[in-house]
């Protein structure tokens, strides 16, 4: 279990490094009113995981280390938002689209009223 914190810890830190300065950098040289950074990270981090997921798959014997430090650690550090897809994609593949429907919807809409209700929430306190 330590070895297994360690590792997406590593890999978690290295990934919000990375998002860190992804969004530093398009920030920069992009000044507009569309949130491009965290567009950007977002679909970068769904090519990565999918990368990694892939070669593990082709390699066949892909130790569990490299999943906890790749697909949780650094994929879950630089955007969460690919594992949402890539569970998304898990739920399609099995032909359940009405959970994948309602995964998405949901998790966006009550995202989103959530974060006002935390807003709201922190005006009372």
């Amino acid at each position: 279990m330590l070895k297994q914190l360690l590792l997406i810890g590593i890999g978690g830190g290295a990934g919000s490094v990375l998002r860190f300065l992804a969004s530093h950098l398009t920030r920069k040289y992009f000044t507009g009113n569309f949130p491009l950074a965290t567009f950007l990270v977002n679909l970068s981090g769904c090519l990565l995981i999918g990368l990694f997921i892939g070669w593990m798959i082709k390699s066949q014997n892909f130790s569990t280390d490299l999943k906890w430090l790749l697909i949780v650690g650094f994929c879950g550090g630089y955007t969460t938002f690919s594992a949402f897809a890539l569970e998304n994609f898990e739920l399609i593949q099995s032909e359940k689209y009405t959970m994948a429907i309602l995964y998405i919807f949901g998790s966006v809409l009550l995202g989103i009223v959530s974060v006002w209700l935390g807003i709201f929430l922190s005006k009372l306190i």
